[in-house]
């Protein structure tokens, strides 16, 4: 069982309260055991738990390693929310398991969903990131307007993925291996005439992902899943 805080320091480290709860009412860990955790930035610890009150923990830092690297560039995936909310937590939650650096939800001309609760999505990333035992926990930004996230993008290679009336090349075949990248999902309906060309005009490759119409979500775990088999 993997726990994870932000709050470590002097030595020590300090559990929120649902953490604790989980670690001393469910487990039934007392004072003097052993727990694994990570900060979220690369790095596992064990501590040995030093106090045990009702609403929080305090564990004394025994060792600490720095996880492996996962692979050797950053993958920013930039997608659009769904309509239903669970399935697009349910491509946070694969997503993290797979491997990606940051999120952003974006906002179309065609989309579906323009608000997300960002504290329930930060939980379903945290939760799966202790789960697949992984020691870096994904950037999720604010919701942000498609133009605003093109103007900003400063990777070294950006994509944009839209169901073309004419063939487009494949992701697989441009993506180059251990450089930062930024991947663009867009909503449903997909994006806009006018936001392909913006984003072209930026430097954004336009890439498929296939034959077939993928949903939003699948397309965004796809998208992920080809990068990292890319290295």
């Amino acid at each position: 069982m993997l726990f994870y805080s932000t709050h470590i320091e002097n030595g020590f480290v300090r559990l929120e309260e649902e953490e604790s709860r989980h670690l001393l009412t469910v487990l039934r860990r007392k004072v003097g055991d052993r727990l694994q955790l990570t900060d979220g930035k690369g790095w596992f610890y064990e501590a040995e738990i030093a106090e045990a009150g009702k609403r929080h923990a305090l564990g004394r830092i025994v060792s600490r390693h720095a996880a492996p690297p996962e692979r050797a560039a950053r993958l920013h995936l930039a997608i659009a929310p769904t309509k239903q909310m669970e399935r697009f937590e349910w491509f946070l939650e694969k997503a993290t398991e797979i491997g990606v650096d940051e999120i952003t939800p974006l906002l179309c001309q065609r989309s579906e969903r323009d608000r997300v609760r960002t504290d329930r999505l930060e939980k379903i990333l945290v939760s799966a990131m202790k789960q697949s035992l992984r020691a870096r926990l994904p950037q999720l930004n604010d919701p942000t307007p498609f133009r605003q996230m093109v103007d900003r993008a400063a990777t070294a290679q950006s994509f944009i993925a839209w169901c073309s009336a004419d063939p487009l090349p494949h992701l697989q075949s441009l993506l180059l291996p251990g450089i930062d990248t930024l991947i663009a999902i867009g909503p449903e309906g997909d994006f806009s005439p006018e936001e392909v060309k913006i984003a072209l005009a930026k430097g954004f490759k336009g890439v498929g992902l296939g034959a077939a119409r993928l949903r939003t979500e699948t397309a965004g775990i796809f998208a992920v899943s080809v990068f990292n088999l890319a290295g």
